[in-house]
């Protein structure tokens, strides 16, 4: 094992050895596969999912058919959260000179040559970014925003990366840095894989010698559940894999809403108080339109794609299985489409500021942004009704 970085090895017992690796560290991908011939293990797990390994071996790119899809199914905001929380390591990256789960792949490989059998024990990425969306709170997510939107001019030291690489409670540091802005992600991102790893490994230890490759942040939380016997039930594992529902009140409002707003606009109507109708009317559709504008112009999405969003947002507020950001995010799509460059450079963004260059990005900023101000447009417009009316 290589003397500089000897502190990320926890032996569970003779026939289970966890390995702590950093990222994007040359030395991780050589202790890697040093680590496979020593131990000699039947069973290598690592902590991978299928999507992310699939990615890794084949160098996924998105293209503009799934860029499509992306937007008709409403993960536009999934997909811009995925790629920012990989610029931090992608940046570490430029400094080393190693691709993030380099070792991964390594273990991978390996394990294919010496025909040993491998486990992919990570959760979905996207069931973790959703639970964590969704487990957190108003003031959280705009925590996140602000830090995702803040331009950083910080620059990234080569001694400092060396010292992270190496410095297993320095990565911990950082994962509790994340709690404290971000406390409900960080049960989600930190406490909940911990416990689905070791979980997942604790499985495989009746079945073989095991050898578990995971990031060095998790080793210590993961390390302790499998020295205490700690086992995962299927009813847990079920549980952690569910992404949670959304709750049937806020459901039922997306409803009520527009059914609300659409029953007193005809009985305002039908009672002939036409007075009242030219009051509240335009209220709706100009907070509607000029929020879904906004939203576009921030994005810097192509004129059409504002007057496509102003006037799309009054009419799909009213309707909740249509949005206006889907209608834009299209337009934009169609009118300034990524090339080929964008679309093969996209997945490697290194920071939020890029996303607006590039065009595959700025369509998915197109999307979201305007999904946003509509939103916000609807319950400005509805006070502001309630208040004419009142």
């Amino acid at each position: 094992m290589n003397d500089e970085n000897p502190l990320r090895i926890e032996t569970i017992d003779e026939r289970l050895v966890v390995l702590g690796t950093a990222h994007v560290s040359p030395t991780s991908v050589a202790d890697v596969e040093e680590m496979i011939n020593e131990f000699e293990p039947d069973i290598v797990a690592v902590e991978l999912d299928a999507g992310r390994l699939e990615s890794l071996e084949s160098e996924r790119r998105i293209d503009e058919e799934s860029l499509a899809k992306v937007i008709k199914e409403g993960k536009a905001p999934l997909v811009l959260a995925q790629s920012l929380l990989a610029s931090e390591q992608r940046k570490v990256a430029e400094t080393t000179g190693v691709m993030p789960g380099a070792e991964m792949l390594a273990a991978v490989k390996a394990c294919q040559d010496k025909d040993l059998r491998i486990e992919l024990v990570d959760r979905d990425v996207q069931v973790t970014l959703r639970r964590a969306w969704k487990g957190m709170s108003l003031r959280e997510k705009w925590r996140l925003l602000k830090i995702a939107f803040l331009p950083e001019d910080d620059e990234i030291d080569g001694d400092d990366v060396e010292a992270m690489l190496q410095d297993q409670d320095m990565l911990t540091q950082m994962l509790e840095e994340m709690r404290e802005i971000v406390p409900s992600a960080g049960v989600v991102l930190v406490d909940e894989r911990d416990e689905y790893l070791a979980g997942r490994i604790a499985e495989l230890r009746d079945q073989g010698k095991v050898l578990a490759i995971i990031g060095a942040g998790h080793l210590k939380g993961v390390s302790e559940r499998l020295q205490k016997g700690t086992r995962m039930s299927t009813e847990r594992r079920d549980e952690l894999e569910l992404v949670p529902r959304t709750s049937p009140w806020v459901k039922a409002f997306a409803w009520l809403l527009p059914l609300a707003i659409l029953g007193l606009f005809a009985t305002l109507a039908v009672q002939g108080d036409y007075a009242a109708l030219l009051e509240v009317v335009p209220i709706w559709i100009a907070m509607n339109a000029l929020l879904a504008a906004i939203g576009a112009i921030v994005a810097r999405g192509h004129p059409v794609v504002i007057l496509v969003a102003a006037l799309a947002s009054p009419l799909t507020s009213l309707n909740p299985m249509l949005a206006a950001g889907w209608f834009a995010g299209y337009v934009q799509l169609r009118i300034d489409g990524p090339s080929a460059k964008d679309l093969q450079e996209f997945l490697a963004l290194d920071k939020m500021s890029l996303f607006w260059s590039n065009r595959a990005g700025k369509v998915l900023l197109v999307t979201a942004l305007v999904n946003l101000g509509s939103s916000l447009g609807s319950m400005l417009a509805t006070w502001g009704i309630i208040a004419v009316l009142l």
